[in-house]
This record gives C-alpha cells, structure tokens and sequence, in this order.
C-alpha cells in the first residue's frame, strides 16, 4: 500500500473516533452511564467484527499472535478509561488538551524505537498540532482553572495520551501477518475483556438492556471500535508510528464538527483557526521537498 493511501486509512480510523464522541453525547442525553456506553460498543464491536470475520480470510493465531493482539486492545480500552477519569475531573477543553499530547508522545516512542532524531517536518507537524489543539480545544474558555488542585485529572488525560500513542505505535508494529477483520476482531475483544472487568456494566446482569440499547450499540460500536481500529488496522503498518499519530490528530477535528453538526454545539471562532492548524500539522509530513534538477546546458 502506498504511504499516502496507508495515512489516508489512518486519516479515516481517527475521524472516526472524533465523531464517536458525539454519538457518545447522544447515549447520556438517552440516560445511559458510563459502563452501560462504554460496554455496549466493544460488546456490539465484537459481535458486528466476528460477523464479518466469518465470511473473510483468516489464519491460525499463535500464541503471540493472542497476547499482542488482545494487549493492543488493552491500550485502546484504557485511552477510554483513562480520557472518562480525566473528563469527570477538569473541564473537557483541559482534558482533550491533554489526551493530545499523544502527538509528541508518539513522535517520541519512534524516535526511541528507530533511535534517531525525527525529521523537521515532522517537527513542525508537532508544533502545529499542539497550537492548533490549544485553540480548537477552548482551553482560553478554562482560564481560572488551577492546574495543581486538579493534578489527578490532569494526570488522567495524561495516561490517556501515553496509552492512545502507545496503541497507534503497536497497531502497526504487531501481527502484520493476521487478516485485517481477524486482526481487528481480536484487538476489540481484548478491549471488551478490560472493559468487562473494569466497568462490570449492568448488562451482564440484565442482558434485556442489550436489546433495549441495540441502536444505539450500532451506532457507538462502528464509529467507536469498528472503524478506528479496522482503519488503523489498515494503514499503520505501512507507515511509520510517528506520522501515524500525526495523522491521529484527525480526531478532534472531526469531533468538533461533529459536535457542531450532530449536537448542535457553538463553535467559537478561534476553534475554527485551531482546526485549520491542525489540518496544516496533518498535510505537513506528506510533502517532501525534492532536489532541484539541474537544468541542462544547451549550445
């Protein structure tokens, strides 16, 4: 797959997940709780992705291929565990601010693993980025908010940060070989296991709310488990970590639209200019100056 087509994936899986908050928004304004939300969209993720893993190409998975798989899902899960902690503690402009920090942090983690210094562009991708997220997230809006005295849910986002990057740099470095359904099916139940376990959601004991919340599991498990980590799936293994989660900033983009256009949220205009920072830090790693050819003498 061609590095462009391979970001475009990726552009994809992570506008996704932007829109899945709105979707989220939409199960609490119905009344449903964190664990009833979080529980029907890997539960519902799972069972759509086995569906479709029926009726497509599939391998016999290792040992390994079972704990790295399930261990990706793991991350995935706890980026949602760690960014709920983080939202019920600060204002949701700190809290995105700060799961946004998975930019540099996933710059970082290929710069370790690769053990060189990442290149300019993608440098300045970062620094645009972090511009851009200061102002698309409306954290001016948070300007009496006191950072020491709500250092746990700074820390919360944080963790959601380091746990979304780490998720981004293993999803194309693990099981290269699984089918991409079978691959994805696999990463999504490791996320249902912690989930499961963490929220212990009502469903378990009244699986008469499963069918109750089905349109609703339709709908937050395609755009919250599904197509993320399908798209991902795709596209990560072809390109590197870091401009992977360069295109990972795609999310809040999207999800600032999807606000806009689903909830019918304002959208003030310094987010507008945050957006468009951030679509400049994402198009940045895909232009590389070429050498000047030089011209050919004649007479």
């Amino acid at each position: 797959m061609k590095p462009l087509n391979a970001s475009l994936c990726v552009l994809i899986g992570a506008s996704s997940y932007g829109i899945h908050a709105s979707v989220v928004k939409l199960g609490f304004d119905e009344g449903y709780s964190v664990s009833e939300v979080t529980g029907v969209q890997y539960l519902f993720g799972v069972a759509m992705l086995f569906l479709a893993f029926l009726f497509t190409k599939k391998i016999n998975l290792s040992k390994k291929h079972w704990i790295s798989l399930l261990g990706v899902g793991v991350l995935l899960s706890m980026t949602g565990i760690f960014y709920g902690l983080s939202l019920h503690a600060v204002p949701a402009s700190i809290a995105v601010v700060m799961l946004f920090q998975f930019t540099w942090i996933g710059v970082l983690i290929e710069s370790i693993y690769m053990k060189k210094l990442p290149s300019n562009n993608k440098l300045v991708s970062v620094l645009f980025l972090w511009m851009g997220t200061l102002l698309a997230g409306g954290i001016g809006s948070s300007s009496g908010f006191r950072w020491m005295e709500n250092s746990m849910g700074i820390l919360f986002g944080f963790f959601a940060a380091i746990t979304f990057a780490l998720f981004i740099f293993f999803s194309g470095k693990v099981a290269k070989e699984v089918p991409t359904i079978q691959k994805s099916m696999m990463i999504t139940l490791g996320g249902l296991l912690v989930v499961l376990i963490a929220f212990r959601p009502a469903f378990l004991t009244e699986p008469v709310q499963i069918v109750e919340m089905a349109d609703f599991g339709f709908l937050v498990g395609i755009f919250g488990s599904i197509l993320p980590v399908v798209f991902f799936a795709i596209g990560t293994p072809h390109i590197d970590s870091s401009l992977s989660t360069i295109m990972g900033a795609a999310e809040l983009p999207a999800a600032i639209l999807a606000a806009m256009w689903i909830l019918q949220e304002q959208v003030l205009p310094l987010q507008f200019i945050g957006i468009l920072l951030i679509l400049i830090g994402i198009a940045i790693p895909q232009f590389h100056i070429r050498p000047t050819q030089p011209r050919k003498q004649y007479g």
